[in-house]
């Protein structure tokens, strides 16, 4: 499997564990595995350091660098994507979001949530700050 197939404009967060009103530090998409730089900024997390794995939350709205952007830090997302329920997903690279069993040898893993009906993710972040050894799968 591959990074989940995210349509921006159907990621819709829910609950209270949201902030809203960041800066991006780059170019932000909807449905993005999101981190905070050393500025203090929004941008996409990736899975090549334990610095850039450090997954702040999930984006839920685009935005150009330096516009605002609102982040879904816990509980359930409609992720504009299908996700297979019981799922373990994953950081991948770019702000991507994969599953677990994509996870390939010194790739820094972040758990990002699991799956709990077919398009909606239950967001739970877990920040490991170590490379797998090998496959997970």
């Amino acid at each position: 499997m591959a990074d989940l197939s995210i349509t921006a404009g159907n990621v819709v967060g829910s609950g209270s564990d949201m902030e809203h009103g960041l800066i991006a530090g780059g170019t932000i998409t909807a449905g993005l595995a999101v981190r905070k730089n050393t500025s203090n900024q929004i941008v996409s997390a990736s899975d090549d350091s334990a610095a850039n794995a450090a997954v702040y939350g999930i984006a839920l709205n685009g935005a150009s660098s330096g516009q605002r952007v609102s982040v879904q830090k816990s509980g359930n997302i409609t992720m504009g994507a299908t996700v297979a329920v019981g799922k373990v997903y994953v950081a991948s690279t770019s702000g991507g979001i994969a599953p677990v069993d994509d996870i390939a040898s010194a790739e820094f893993i972040t758990v990002v949530g699991v799956g709990v009906t077919a398009d909606i993710m239950k967001i739970g972040i877990c920040q490991s700050g170590v490379a797998a050894a090998g496959a997970v799968a």
